[in-house]
């Protein structure tokens, strides 16, 4: 890393782990399904083939490592209420075991 690169952040970002939660893919075979219930081979084909520029590729890639690390029901509590797999509870509360 140049001393003119950001440093790198050690927490995530919030508003794009919100985004990941709600915004609805905008084309392709999902077009409309969240990017959160994209199902992982698709992510992985995007890994493979190249995420796109922008914004957009920025979420694809930490949706897929959410996805790689099976952290999906960590945004649980971030999709929208109206969501049917939203969950209010916290999901640090989680124990091995529970579900």
């Amino acid at each position: 890393m140049s001393r003119d690169e950001p440093p790198i952040p050690l927490e995530p970002d919030s508003a794009m782990l919100v985004e990941i939660a709600r915004m609805r893919m905008p084309f392709g075979r999902y077009a409309g399904t969240r990017l959160i219930d994209l199902p992982e081979p698709y992510v992985v084909w995007f890994r493979d083939k190249g995420f796109p520029r922008g914004r957009l590729g920025a979420l694809l890639a930490t949706l897929y490592e959410i996805k790689a690390n099976g952290l999906e029901p960590l945004l649980a509590s971030l999709r929208e209420p109206t969501d049917p797999r939203y969950r209010a509870r916290d999901p640090r509360g989680f124990r091995e075991g529970e579900r």
